[in-house]
This record gives C-alpha cells, sequence and structure tokens, in this order.
C-alpha cells in the first residue's frame, strides 16, 4: 500500500508540474498575441496627438519592454501563488482525512477530484480500521462475558467443594462408602475449579505476554508419536481410538515446546468433540519443504460462518457457559500465531460430519 501511495502521490506531482509548465507556456503565448494584435490594431488607426488614449499608448509604446517585463511578472507570480497554493490545498485535505482515520467514521472520505487516488486508498484503510475496531469490540466483549461466566462458574464446584468436606468433619461415624463417594465428588468438583483457574490464567498470560521461539532441531516423527502415547488413557476414557500415519524421521527446526502446545490444543479439541466410539486421525509427510499434519476427528459439522471464526480470540464452539468442554477460547487462536511464527499455516474443514486441522510447517534451516 505504501508503494501504491507513493506511486499515486508521484502521479499527482507530475500532473501539477504538468498543469504548471502548461499554464507559463499559454499565459505568455497569449501575452505576446495581445502585444503583437494590440500593436497593429493602434497602428492602423490615425490618432491626433491631444487624444488621451494616444498619449498613454505613446508612454507604453516608449517603455514597452518595461511594460511587457511587468506582465510578465505579474502573470508569473499570479500561476506560480495558484500552483503552490493547490498542493497546500490538497495537503490540508490529506492532514484533515488523516485526522479521520484517526477516529474512523461510516461516512467516506472525500478528496478534490485529483485526488481520487489518494481518496479510495484513504477510504481503504478507513474500512479496515473500522473492521479491526468491530473485530477488537467483539473479542473484548467476548473475554469480558468469558470473565463473567468464569467467575459464576467458579461458585458451584467451590460450595460444593466445602459442602462435601464440611459433612465429612461434622460426620465422623459416616460410612466408609459414603465417605469414598463424598470424597470423590469434592476431588472432581476440585479439579473442575482447577480447570476454571488455569482458564483465568490463560487469559491473563495471553493478554500480558508476547509469544518468542527458542528454536532448535527436534524429530517431529517423535514428538508427534510421543504425544499419542500421552493421550491414550484420556481417548480410552472416552471410547475413542486412534489412527495414525507418521511418516518416519522427519526433522524440523521449531519450539518444540510451543509446537507441543499446539498439538495438545488441537487433540484436546478433537478429543472434546468427537462422537463416541470413532478414530482420530493423526497424519504427518514431508510436502516439498514443509511437513503437513493432519488432525481429524467424526465429530458434529461445524457451521461456515463459525468455522471463519474458529481462530478468532475468546471464541467458543460451544457458548454455553456451562459446558465443560468449552475452555477459554484462546486455544486455536494461540495454536494459529505460534504456527505463524514458525512461517507455518493452520486451516480448519469440516464437512460430513468430520471436523480437520491442517497444519504446515517448513523445516527450516539452521
Amino acid at each position: 500500500m505504501r508503494l501504491k501511495n507513493s506511486r499515486n502521490g508521484s502521479a499527482l506531482t507530475k500532473q501539477l508540474m504538468y498543469q504548471y509548465i502548461a499554464s507559463l507556456v499559454i499565459f505568455f503565448v497569449l501575452l505576446i498575441v495581445f502585444t503583437l494584435t494590440a500593436w497593429q490594431v493602434c497602428n492602423g488607426i490615425v490618432w491626433q496627438p491631444e487624444n488621451l488614449v494616444y498619449r498613454i499608448l505613446h508612454t507604453v509604446k516608449e517603455y514597452i519592454i518595461l511594460f511587457i517585463s511587468l506582465a510578465s511578472l505579474m502573470g508569473w507570480i499570479g500561476i506560480s501563488y495558484y500552483f503552490l497554493e493547490k498542493p497546500m490545498r490538497y495537503l490540508g485535505e490529506v492532514v484533515a482525512a488523516a485526522e479521520k482515520l484517526a477516529r474512523p467514521e461510516d461516512v467516506p472520505i472525500k478528496l478534490p477530484e485529483e485526488m481520487k487516488n489518494t481518496q479510495d486508498e484513504l477510504n481503504l484503510i478507513r474500512e479496515q480500521a473500522l473492521r479491526n475496531m468491530m473485530i477488537a469490540k467483539e473479542a473484548e466483549q467476548r473475554k469480558n462475558d468469558l470473565i463473567l461466566y468464569l467467575a459464576h462458574d467458579l461458585k458451584t464446584p467451590l460450595t460444593s467443594v466445602i459442602g462435601y468436606l464440611t459433612l465429612l468433619k461434622d460426620e465422623p461415624q459416616i460410612s466408609g462408602n459414603m465417605r469414598e463417594r463424598y470424597t470423590g465428588i469434592a476431588l472432581d468438583k476440585a479439579q473442575r475449579l482447577e480447570d476454571l483457574i488455569n482458564e483465568f490464567f490463560e487469559i491473563t498470560r495471553f493478554n500480558l505476554t508476547t509469544l518468542t521461539l527458542e528454536k532448535e532441531r527436534i524429530n517431529l516423527s517423535f514428538m508427534l508419536e510421543q504425544i499419542i502415547f500421552e493421550f491414550g488413557p484420556l481417548l480410552e476414557e472416552k471410547n475413542l481410538c486412534w489412527k495414525t500415519e507418521i511418516a518416519p524421521n522427519v526433522e524440523i527446526l521449531c519450539d518444540p515446546d510451543k509446537l507441543q502446545r499446539v498439538f495438545d490444543n488441537l487433540i484436546r479439541n478433537a478429543v472434546n468433540y468427537s462422537y463416541a466410539q470413532t478414530d482420530i486421525f493423526l497424519s504427518m509427510k514431508p510436502d516439498g519443504d514443509e511437513a503437513e499434519i493432519l488432525i481429524k476427528n467424526k465429530g458434529k459439522t461445524i457451521p461456515l460462518e463459525k468455522l471463519d471464526r474458529i481462530f478468532e480470540q475468546f471464541f467458543r464452539l460451544d457458548s454455553s457457559r456451562s459446558s465443560s468442554n468449552g475452555g477459554s477460547g484462546l486455544g486455536l487462536a494461540i495454536s494459529k500465531e505460534i504456527i505463524e511464527l514458525h512461517g507455518g499455516s493452520i486451516s480448519a474443514q469440516s464437512v460430513d460430519d468430520s471436523i480437520a486441522f491442517t497444519v504446515r510447517i517448513p523445516f527450516g534451516t539452521s
């Protein structure tokens, strides 16, 4: 855009310069034509010496060079002033338009016809600024709603933990089975409480820190196999199974901790949104100078309008505040940022009761 604006400014400058030179040429041509025409007309008239007009013209004739010089100077000053004032007026228009960009409005920016290209560029910037403001406002609203929901949800497990621990304290004669049951419920509620607190920390970390990479060369094949092994118990608990196709000994230059966080987010997402007794498919293969990783599961098709927003901050597929599956809505946004910092890309597709995430990450050079 900067290069395009530079070209537009250069074209406008050339146009003004051509107009300035053309105006000077036309003025001097007209001045010469007028002088010659007036000379011929005056010579064709018989003048009386006592005629006032004759005396004036006779004086002009004696000082013709001076009068032509004065006329030329005045014309040059007038034309120069006009063409110097014109770009200053344009500059004032652009400065006023720039001030509007600081507080973009729905009303389009209007500039003189000669600056239409600049006007179009500024309106594009204005529209982008309006879109960014709307996106930021929506993200802020989603974050505030999420914090409100989390704050509300913190009360329920905390109340349960306190309630069951109080029962255990106040009834020492309680049976072993009931004690075990109450303890198990209190533990489940405490774990849910921990998850909610972790979500608060996730939101705080995302707002206060900037992601940076500490790269090293790793065996991506081994990393994925290890992650698959670690998620085995969780898949078994959810009645899910792995199906994998991982190319051996693929090495990449990356930040292993942050990349592992990406795969952890994607797999947990697949687990949370999979139908029971289905497979989660994970493949990794070299593709040119990149590694392509595909994570696919069988689950409810994501509507297109939600699929387009799935990587936005604080956006959750399940907006229900009571959902145990719905996280802070940051996992996919953070994953996208990490992959793009590595120079890669991440995309999502969902058709026919399937959800697939494709990650492409360059091998990198040491």
